[in-house]
């Protein structure tokens, strides 16, 4: 067994990488200069956090936010493993434990906030620490026109090259032009190694409504979900503030986060959040980076964010565990209006502009696709897949008729009246509905008056929201939402080409049939499960997740380890939790009958193959505690003895003997080779 695959196990509880994880950690531990884009939730951290024990010196961590800092500290200590954070939020005695420890040559990770990086004291300090690694959290946040831009993140490339040490790179938001902006200000241009992982989190099922009384497509979702973690994603604070009252109304445990709240109450829905089982936050996009929870269970986008790269983000924030999660994004005209006159009155350049305006457009065709939505989101990021299954259109394909001529009309009405007038009035003309507006303008004496009368106003109302999903008419902030018409349009108005568009129906309120995540049967055991790892959690101050996540006691619940050495076997129990939380699961799993503790020489064998010989050795012993005839006086080795001829495996009586003395050897020797040598099986 490779060293990363003894630490995988030893440290972090894992039998296995992760599909991709094993050559980054390889190229991160030999010191290359690596830039990995992998999936939300496709274990980044692991990627710098192992490597970190394989080397010598202590490895510098820059993350964005405070709060996935405190937990990725709490969960690394929690496994055993000495790390410490120095951001804003630390007390002065946290500051100086971690500034001992790193004098000391205790600390193997330091993580810091990167406005930290502006402090002429910091560079002196890493120097001192032995820095010989930087990792990047979240290195997308140096793009200057990402949606996560951080100022202090262009700092990271001066203090690489004043340390000279190696950087590795980590994120799961960035296209190609956020990839190249990385390569240049993180590396200097030079070229790292390059892992693009792939986009894909198959766990995640996807769904897009058009919005048809928002609130309570809202309710319904979060409704058949109760009990399960959830993020509401909205446009505005008060959508938030409103939602969240709603959804608390209806039974839910819910809180509201934004930008506009005093720090401390955000502190306080973060670490609610983080440390409630089945706690719903409805919030703007102010929250969510940095939000390791994994059992996050859907994410609901009660408006349409503003690009595809903030929408997978924002996703990606569910099912990091790998179990089953669901999303359903709504999305109208309203949102469409809004999201592009963002754009348009922005102070970015005209060419960003045109590249936000692309991305926008990339989400709405997601929004308004006719197959299978995985295939279009992956295609953007510049995948190929097949159909997913996994996806509100693969489960039901949805009704397309070909609108070319409706299209026409509606670009004729657009066209004659001035490109002046929103997708309301024009409806009014294509129908031949009479308003003072309409009469005022004159427009009931237009070409096209009535022309649409044969097509109800909601189905004209989708037909208007799909033309500028697909980018055939924008909203002009000028003219205050007037619609006009693009150079994309004019090959159909011409008749040179066709639109197919759905039909929109009835939106499925819930999404998909909700899958519980584990039998039936083992529901019980699941909940008394969460119930112990609660009550943990809270004895020591720390996010539930950082005992155990969920998958961990998934697994538990399905196969019932009775011994440490079986509970060693679960995905998620290294040794230091083993030895912490081991004995306590197994009292919930055996219905609460105390577990003997073993001896700490045999707990550190649990899991592996020398706790099997340990208990061989120790029931040989026994069988001659009297001597061969039972008439001897009483003898024994002791644990520690045992542990070490079941970690070293000596081969010959002169090597057991060495291990636990003449004497012992005189008695046990022969009967101890035979167990070694596998005679005793």
């Amino acid at each position: 067994m490779t060293a990363a695959l003894t630490l995988l196990r030893e440290v972090f509880g894992f039998d296995a990488f992760r599909p991709g994880q094993e050559e980054i950690v390889d190229s991160v531990a030999a010191g290359r200069d690596t830039l990995a884009i992998m999936p939300t939730g496709g274990g980044k951290s692991l990627c710098f956090q192992l490597p970190a024990l394989m080397r010598g010196g202590v490895t510098l961590v820059v993350s964005p936010l405070i709060a996935l800092m405190r937990d990725q500290v709490r969960a690394l200590t929690s496994a055993g493993v000495e790390a410490g954070a120095i951001t804003s939020g630390n007390s002065e005695d946290e500051t100086r434990a971690v500034q001992a420890a790193l004098a000391e040559g205790r600390l193997k990770l330091l993580y810091l906030a990167p406005e930290r990086m502006a402090l002429a004291a910091t560079l002196p300090l890493l120097r001192r620490a032995g820095v010989t690694l930087i990792a990047v959290d979240e290195a997308h946040c140096v793009s200057q026109w990402g949606h996560d831009f951080r100022p202090d993140y262009l700092r990271i490339g001066e203090l690489r090259r004043a340390l000279d040490v190696p950087l590795a790179a980590f994120t799961a938001t960035a296209d190609e032009e956020t990839r190249a902006e990385i390569v240049t200000r993180l590396f200097g241009g030079e070229p790292p190694v390059t892992f693009l992982r792939g986009f894909d989190r198959p766990n995640i099922h996807l769904a897009f409504a058009a919005k048809d009384s928002p609130r309570e497509q809202i309710l319904c979702f979060a409704g058949a979900r109760r009990g399960r973690a959830g993020i509401v994603y909205c446009a505005t604070r008060a959508r938030a503030e409103s939602l969240s009252a709603a959804l608390a109304g209806a039974g839910h445990s819910a809180i509201h986060y934004h930008a506009g709240m005093e720090a401390e109450a955000r502190r306080r829905a973060e670490e609610r959040f983080q440390r409630e089982d089945g706690l719903i936050v409805a919030a703007t996009v102010a929250f969510g980076m940095g939000i390791d929870k994994p059992d996050i269970r859907w994410v609901a986008h009660a408006d349409l964010p503003k690009s595809i790269e903030s929408y997978y983000q924002e996703i990606g924030r569910a099912g990091r565990d790998g179990a089953p999660a669901e999303t359903l994004a709504l999305f109208g005209p309203d949102d469409i209006r809004m999201r592009r006159a963002q754009i348009d009155e922005g102070a970015a350049p005209d060419d960003r502009k045109e590249a936000d305006h692309a991305r926008l457009n990339a989400l709405l065709g997601l929004a308004e696709a006719t197959s299978c939505r995985r295939r279009l989101l992956l295609a953007y990021f510049g995948e190929d897949s097949a159909p997913c299954g996994n996806c509100d259109l693969c489960a039901a394909p949805p009704e397309v008729f070909d609108a070319t001529t409706e299209v026409r009309m509606a670009l004729s009405a657009v066209l004659r009246t001035g490109e002046s007038f929103g997708a309301g009035h024009l409806t009014d003309i294509l129908t031949a509905t009479m308003t003072d507006r309409v009469r005022e303008r004159g427009h009931d004496a237009l070409p096209t008056w009535g022309v649409g009368r044969a097509v109800d106003r909601r189905r004209w109302a989708a037909i208007f929201r799909q033309m500028m999903g697909r980018d055939l008419l924008r909203p002009d902030p000028a003219r205050h939402g007037a619609l006009r018409m693009t150079e994309r349009a004019r090959p159909v108005l011409r008749g040179d080409e066709a639109v197919i568009l759905r039909r929109d129906l009835p939106a499925a309120r819930t999404g998909p049939v909700v899958r519980a995540q584990v039998p039936e049967e083992d529901e019980p055991l699941f909940s008394a499960l969460k119930a112990r790892r609660r009550a943990l959690a809270e004895a020591a101050n720390v996010p539930a997740y950082v005992v155990f996540p969920d998958r961990t006691l998934i697994e538990m619940a399905e196969r019932r380890p009775a011994t440490l050495d079986e509970m060693a076997r679960i995905n998620g129990v290294g040794a230091r939790k083993l030895e912490s939380y081991g004995r306590a699961f197994l009292e919930v799993i055996a219905g609460a009958a105390p577990v003997p503790a073993p001896h700490p020489a045999r707990a550190r064998l649990a899991g592996s193959g020398g706790g099997d010989l340990f208990d061989r050795l120790k029931a040989a012993q026994a069988g001659l505690r009297r001597g061969p005839e039972g008439r001897d006086r009483p003898m024994e080795c002791s644990a520690r003895e045992l542990a070490r001829l079941a970690e070293r495996r000596p081969a010959d009586l002169n090597g057991i003997a060495r291990l636990i003395g003449e004497r012992h050897s005189e008695r046990f020797g022969a009967a101890f080779l035979a167990v070694l040598s596998g005679a005793g099986d």
